[in-house]
């Protein structure tokens, strides 16, 4: 008789578990919508843990604001005009509307005609995965939907359905196969689960669920017996208690006293003391994180201080400037002369905390289907420090007296000149202050 290798083994095991269900763009069409339950059906037994959800990203999905008109305005209809790009257009909804990716509904319809797209990532939908088909990318799950829902727990019973533990709960590939996203060029233009396993917190044993569905005592139903319940509450990026958290700032200056015509320099030091992920991340195409330096002399007037240059490749994406880009919205929106709008939209100058991603004439996109390159990766990785200098030069009105310094580290989760470009609502591109400190010196005669 052959003798099965462990590795055999696993395949088998994962096979029976999974069956031959389709994965990835393979599983379009494969289901019904009625293959699925509604989230109202949960939300009986399981009233806490629906209502988190239901303030949650996950219920939002596809009928949050930005991602509606990316998808409409932008993918659906750049899949029109350039074939390659229509699988992922139509690919957008295995993440974003799952049930009618699966349901070959696409694309959906629009979130204003409340059609069963609109539950997004539903609780059926998470709960019916049984496998990851190979490396975890571009909705890779593998959802087996029936009587039987899959969790993280041994043991469990419920009157309503079978419940059965699955491994594929407890490990960080089941995110990746969402949070990470390779477009047709092989460019990883997602990669969260990925800079988590390279970072600390993977090597420590610490996935994805620790910081992002913390568990308290309770009980996840009912007739359940009281326990450490993960919340669904998926906080990140669109929670800002979350983004202040997550990297320490100081400031210093180089002297505690400085004549009225001389020089002084502060050191910015910014540390990613939470995240396991790099910050930014996931769209990191549509966010922007930079560093404000400003100072008020003893008689009020401002100053805003520019950083100093370090000089590594591609560093001029790394400082905001007056430049134009996203030139290539042109063609889904149908603009002729289209010369692209303002890349940055923050005070010139300053430090970005980004990664450029490049269309095929090397002008930065935030369309990430269609990028063709990466620049420079200056964002800030898991539990590293990142120092910037600031050179200033005593302006001839300085006031003698004390100086006080303040480096604010702001965030929008979209590039403010494209969100007002595309008419998104502003609470997608307004600053939020993800740290701030201050520091002082005294300017003599």
């Amino acid at each position: 008789m052959k003798r099965i290798t462990l590795m055999e083994l696993a395949v088998l095991l994962t096979f029976s578990i999974t069956g031959a269900q389709q994965a990835g763009e393979h599983a379009l069409g494969s289901r019904k919508y009625d293959d699925y339950e509604k989230p109202e059906v949960c939300k009986s037994c399981h009233t806490r843990i629906y209502q988190q959800w239901r303030q949650a990203m996950m219920s939002q999905a596809y009928t949050h604001h930005w991602d509606e008109i990316e998808y409409f305005d932008l993918a659906v209809p750049h899949g029109e005009k350039v074939a390659m790009f229509k699988p992922v257009s139509d690919g957008c909804n295995g993440c974003h509307a799952p049930l009618a990716y699966l349901a070959g509904d696409v694309p959906p319809p629009r979130p204003e005609e409340n059609s069963r797209a609109n539950e997004s990532v539903s609780c059926d939908l998470c709960h019916t995965i049984t496998g990851i088909d190979g490396d975890p990318v571009n909705f890779n799950w593998i959802s087996k939907p029936g009587q039987t829902k899959y969790g993280a727990k041994p043991g469990l019973k419920s009157p309503h359905h079978i419940t059965k533990f699955n491994d594929v709960f407890t490990i960080a590939e089941y995110c990746g196969s969402c949070h990470n996203e390779q477009n047709p060029f092989g460019i990883y233009v997602k990669s969260t689960q990925m800079e988590w396993a390279e970072g600390p917190y993977s090597a420590e044993g610490v996935p994805c669920f620790v910081c992002h569905m913390p568990k308290a005592k309770g009980r996840s139903a009912p007739m359940a017996e009281e326990g450490m319940v993960a919340q669904h509450i998926f906080l990140g990026a669109h929670n800002e208690a979350k983004l202040k958290s997550a990297i320490e700032i100081s400031i210093h200056p180089d002297e505690q006293e400085v004549p009225y015509d001389g020089v002084v320099s502060f050191q910015v030091e910014l540390f990613n003391a939470k995240a396991g992920h790099k910050i930014p991340t996931g769209s990191v195409e549509d966010r922007i994180l930079w560093l404000d330096v400003r100072a008020v002399d003893s008689e009020g007037k401002k100053y805003h201080l520019p950083v100093d240059k370090k000089g590594f490749d591609g560093e001029e994406y790394t400082i905001a400037a007056d430049e134009l880009a996203y030139k290539d919205m042109a063609v889904p929106l149908d603009l002729k002369n289209f010369k692209g709008v303002q890349r940055d939209g923050i005070p010139v100058g300053n430090r970005i905390f980004r990664m450029p991603y490049f269309d095929e004439n090397g002008i930065m996109t935030i369309m990430q289907w269609n990028t063709r390159s990466l620049g420079v990766d200056y964002r800030i990785a898991p539990r590293e420090t990142k120092l910037e200098t600031f050179t200033w030069e005593m302006p001839d009105d300085i006031a003698f007296g004390n100086i006080t310094v303040t480096a604010r580290l702001n965030y929008q989760k979209l590039v403010k000149p494209v969100a007002d470009f595309l008419n998104v609502p502003a609470e997608e591109s307004e600053i939020i202050l993800m740290n701030e400190a201050s520091t002082t010196f005294k300017v003599y005669d």
